[in-house]
């Protein structure tokens, strides 16, 4: 018997994984796959933050960037490169942007050599750009590190059972909690008003002549020249779900478009690819990460006691599935978010502290359910 079930082992999973075997629990880890198989294994994983016009997005990511340094520095040091980051915006209106954020930020800015931005391309040139201190993780060593000291099952579930105060996966397995990890793949549980956007990602390691000492960021992002070798990631297709679509994905196609895309920055001489990288994100519909218990749909809707239609909901009225949890919605920034919102979320779990209202699951319910008649 386990102390928690994790079903996913992308980041999210692996690093509550992690934060579980810090606190001496009993974990065991589903993937159907494979750990890092999906989105994560094919995420660029660079660690940077959301440069944007103010709002709770930016606010999360700015806090979870600077969590995530220190935090994959200090747990990490062998999978993690600290790496000076250049950022370029992709056109005017992105240019102002950046320069509102660069006026604003509490981050401490760099200042990149000039020889370096006088060597790219002209549409780089054009545009405004920032530096920071930022970081890069090897995302498939980084999660397959972070679930170490859980079992590992590489086994679809396909039957999620509560009985008697345990959980029972798959008729074998029981645990006293579940969190739900899956990204956009089908889910376990079905519940109507959890609705994810499903992203392909695709992004490619090279071999290459061109040398580049930075963490470079525009229409994709390019790594640091490592023993001639550097990645280039990703590329978002909100159109192709590998779960529903009737070809196969074009892997030739999406090389090209990345090394097109990465073409417009800097140019890269003698490419050779070496690997592909391909996976599927999820991103929630208002932007925001889903994190916290899981409310039941039709139980909770027979309460005769909520009002539903209203602008303030109560989300202590709702009812949950006991001990299923989920953690969800990162986007682009999954290698960012994840550990910060492990440790809230595991902080929840194991000492009962709240999660914010803005990231708990409930928040889609209650949209949900205002709009029923």
């Amino acid at each position: 018997m386990y102390d928690l079930a994790i079903i996913g082992a992308g980041i999210n999973g692996a690093s509550v994984a992690h934060e579980f075997a810090n606190a001496s629990k009993r974990v065991i880890i589903f993937d159907m796959d494979g750990i890092a198989s999906g989105g994560s294994g094919a995420a660029g994983a660079f660690i940077a933050p959301k440069f944007s016009k103010g709002g709770e997005l930016k606010e999360l990511l700015h806090d979870a960037f600077v969590y995530s340094m220190e935090f994959y520095e200090k747990n990490f040091p062998k999978l993690f490169t600290k790496t000076q980051l250049l950022h370029i915006a992709k056109d005017e209106e992105s240019s102002e942007i950046l320069k509102q954020y660069k006026q604003n930020t509490s981050l401490e800015l760099k200042e990149a050599p000039a020889e370096y931005l006088e060597s790219l391309s002209e549409h780089a040139k054009a545009f405004e750009h920032i530096s920071i201190d930022a970081g890069v993780v090897d995302a498939q060593s980084m999660c397959r590190a972070m679930s170490k000291s859980a079992k590992y099952v590489e086994q679809k579930v396909d039957s999620l059972v509560y009985d008697d105060g345990l959980w029972i996966i798959n008729d074998t397995y029981s645990a006293k909690s579940v969190l739900l990890a899956t990204g956009a793949y089908e889910s376990v549980i079905k519940e109507p008003y959890i609705k994810l956007r499903g992203v392909w990602g695709h992004r490619i390691d090279i071999k290459t002549s061109t040398k580049n000492p930075y963490s470079l960021h525009q229409n994709v992002s390019i790594s640091p020249s490592s023993d001639n070798k550097l990645a280039i990631g990703a590329t978002h297709n909100v159109h192709y779900h590998p779960q529903s679509a009737t070809e196969p994905y074009d892997v030739e196609e999406g090389r090209a478009e990345l090394l097109e895309k990465a073409g417009r920055t800097m140019k890269l001489e003698d490419v050779e690819v070496i690997r592909d990288f391909t996976g599927l994100r999820s991103g929630s519909f208002d932007y925001m990460p889903l994190i916290g218990n899981v409310v039941l749909s039709k139980e909770t809707l027979c309460s005769k006691e909520i009002r539903f239609k209203t602008k303030k909901p109560n989300f202590d009225e709702y009812t949950y599935y006991p001990n299923l949890y989920m953690i969800n919605g990162n986007g682009g920034y999954g290698f960012v978010l994840a550990p910060y919102l492990a440790k809230i979320l595991s902080e929840h779990i194991l000492s009962g502290k709240k999660i914010s209202e803005r990231l708990s699951p409930a928040r889609f319910f209650a949209r949900w359910a205002k709009k029923l008649d």
